[in-house]
């Protein structure tokens, strides 16, 4: 098989509502087993997962908060690859009711409070950027994303983006997407990533990522539908 490289995001992806399944779980070890390396690329903290360390004990690496947070779960290591958020922006966004919730760097709050972020973000003269994914509102230090997270983790491992299978479902996956070697939609995408991946598989979330891992085992991808590219 050509690509020695998994790059999957949570939320949609692999996990419908937060939860694997016991068939994506089980494909994931088929995955490891044959040797590919299996990196969860995700814009969660690394503690927002239920049963966090069986979620994360399937992977060989995580980039966590979109970019920001490199973990080895075989390890233990944890680097943070960027800033922390500046307590006066922090603090602005409260005193505008922004709810927010703070990681070791990002910054996340939802939908309909973009345009107050965006304008804090302006007036504070900091070097920030806003992402946004199915409702969700990151804000994070200019540069800083899922593909810089998996480009470090890449390095690490002597491997270029040429042999890496990504997989993802929304917005915030295009970035990394766009670099890989094969780069899949599932089938319960979002329309623009589904346009622009090379292959989007029959079945939705986990289901589509078993059949993706089973025909990539089984060297038989020309029998998934092609996306847009």
């Amino acid at each position: 098989m050509r690509y020695r490289v998994f790059a999957t995001d949570f939320d949609g992806t692999i996990a419908t509502d937060g939860i694997l399944d016991a068939p994506t779980i089980a494909a994931l070890q088929r995955f490891r087993s044959a040797g590919v390396i299996c990196c969860l690329v995700t814009g969660r903290e690394l503690g927002d997962f239920a049963n966090v360390d069986a979620v994360l004990a399937l992977f060989d690496y995580v980039v966590a908060e979109n970019g920001a947070v490199l973990y080895m779960p075989g390890t233990n290591e944890l680097r943070v690859v960027a800033p922390e958020p500046p307590a006066d922006f922090l603090a602005e966004l409260t005193m505008r009711g922004v709810p927010i919730r703070v990681g070791k760097v990002i910054v996340a709050t939802v939908e309909p409070h973009e345009n107050t972020v965006l304008e804090v973000v302006k007036q504070s003269a900091l070097e920030l950027q806003v992402i946004f994914n199915k409702g969700a509102v990151m804000v994070l230090p200019a540069g800083v994303n899922k593909a810089t997270g998996l480009q470090t983790i890449l390095d690490m491992c002597g491997l270029p983006f040429a042999d890496v299978v990504g997989a993802g479902d929304g917005e915030n996956d295009q970035v990394f997407l766009d670099h890989c070697g094969l780069s899949v939609a599932v089938a319960n995408a979002v329309p623009g990533i589904k346009e622009r991946a090379m292959l989007v598989t029959e079945a939705n979330a986990g289901a589509g990522v078993v059949e993706l891992i089973d025909s990539l085992l089984a060297d038989e991808l020309p029998s998934l539908p092609k996306g847009g590219n």
